[in-house]
């Protein structure tokens, strides 16, 4: 290696940061593979007991919580990257701004194979970042503070905002591109859905947008902060918030819950969903912090930090695999199964993943796309493989 600046080892990296980035690929799988029970003819779905119980663990626990934590890690990983980029005197701005186009190509990829695609989004929102990567700690705290308190008006608002639209997934004329069995229709299917279920709907497009800017700020400001490698010392904080975060997240739940069932009015002008949201995220993150720090779990946590050294290889693949087995360039299974099937299929694959990542990660030292999006990055050929230790000569007498 001939330049001066490199990626972070692996051996410097945060494990809890890893781990959580774990748990958040986890909830991104069980959701999208959710997914696939809706795309199909528009049609009342019914849950047994089973399926019922699951689907409560999925709403309060995964739903939304998952992919704001990936996202506020996101923003960890960029402060990260930047400090360390500019410490080895290049450009950050222009090694960043070259990055997230790197990624745009691989979130095109990605939705080509998955209409809920959330590469693209951080592609652009790490472009967004560039124009506050200068700002001190209480600026970054006082702008995320800022988009939590108004996002519930902010959502509010664009909820009424209605623009017409193809329904790409529940219209009998594209789905017949996803159950067609040919790969250009596939690619086009999922394309065009992308395009019409995110970009353009209001809802996705500026309220979730709004909302992965703030965490990205915040989790930009966790690492001023240096959070994640002072756990320890933080912990009666850890669990003060932890208890705190339960206890909004309850109280807002059980309203929410209320205004929506009596269709109170408020909501058109005030929508606390991802208030909930957000609670039930830090509440779920702190308590996994607070179990790591007290030494729980060693052996799962472990697992969970090989997959989350490899979150982009393992969610791409997550998505090529769902659209192998689910449409028609594959079993054509789809909207077919009912809801248990889906939640344990995306653990299953997941759980195969950990295995699969802690295997990989003996021998190389990034996952393969992690690999190549860091070469193309650096625009050099970071080692891959790992370093064989030199071999000891015993100089014992015998």
């Amino acid at each position: 290696m001939t330049n001066s600046y490199h990626p972070v080892e692996q051996n410097k990296r945060t494990a809890i940061v890893d781990i959580l980035r774990g748990w958040a690929i986890l909830g991104v799988a069980i959701g999208n593979y959710l997914d696939f029970l809706y795309i199909g003819i528009e049609k009342e779905v019914k849950h047994n007991a089973f399926s019922q119980v699951l689907q409560f663990i999925n709403r309060y626990f995964f739903a939304a919580k998952s992919w704001t934590l990936l996202t506020l890690l996101f923003g960890y990983g960029f402060a990260i990257l930047i400090n360390n980029v500019a410490s080895k005197g290049k450009n950050p701005v222009a090694f960043f701004a070259w990055r997230m186009v790197l990624l745009f190509i691989l979130a095109f990829i990605n939705s080509a194979f998955w209409l809920g695609d959330i590469l693209k989004d951080y592609a652009f929102l790490g472009l967004v970042l560039l124009l506050f990567y200068k700002c001190s700690t209480k600026t970054l705290a006082i702008i995320s503070a800022v988009i939590v308190l108004t996002v519930p008006f902010m959502m509010a608002y664009v909820n009424g905002i209605k623009i017409e639209h193809p329904a790409i997934a529940t219209n009998p004329e594209f789905l017949k591109l996803y159950h067609s069995g040919n790969w250009i229709d596939f690619f086009k299917f999922n394309l065009l859905a992308s395009f019409y279920e995110q970009i353009i709907i209001p809802g996705y497009a500026i309220t979730a947008h709004y909302v992965m800017l703030g965490c990205m700020l915040f989790g930009f400001m966790l690492q001023k902060l240096n959070f994640f490698n002072r756990l320890t010392e933080l912990k009666r904080l850890l669990k003060s918030v932890c208890i705190i975060s339960l206890a909004i997240a309850i109280l807002i739940g059980i309203g929410f819950n209320i205004a929506i069932i009596y269709k109170a009015p408020f909501l058109k002008i005030f929508h606390p969903l991802y208030w909930l949201v957000l609670c039930s995220m830090i509440f779920i993150s702190t308590a996994i912090c607070l179990l790591y720090i007290n030494g729980k779990l060693k052996t799962v946590f472990n697992y969970f930090s090989a997959g989350g050294k490899m979150t982009l290889t393992n969610y791409m693949s997550q998505n090529i695999l769902a659209g192998i087995i689910f449409s028609g360039i594959g079993l054509g299974i789809a909207d077919s199964m009912p809801y248990w099937f889906y939640f344990i299929l995306a653990i299953s694959v997941f759980i195969i993943q950990l295995f699969i990542s802690k295997w990989w990660l003996s021998k190389y030292n990034y996952g393969p796309i992690e690999w190549l999006w860091r070469s193309a990055s650096y625009r050099e050929w970071v080692p891959l493989k790992k370093a064989q230790p030199e071999a000891v000569t015993d100089m014992k007498m015998v």
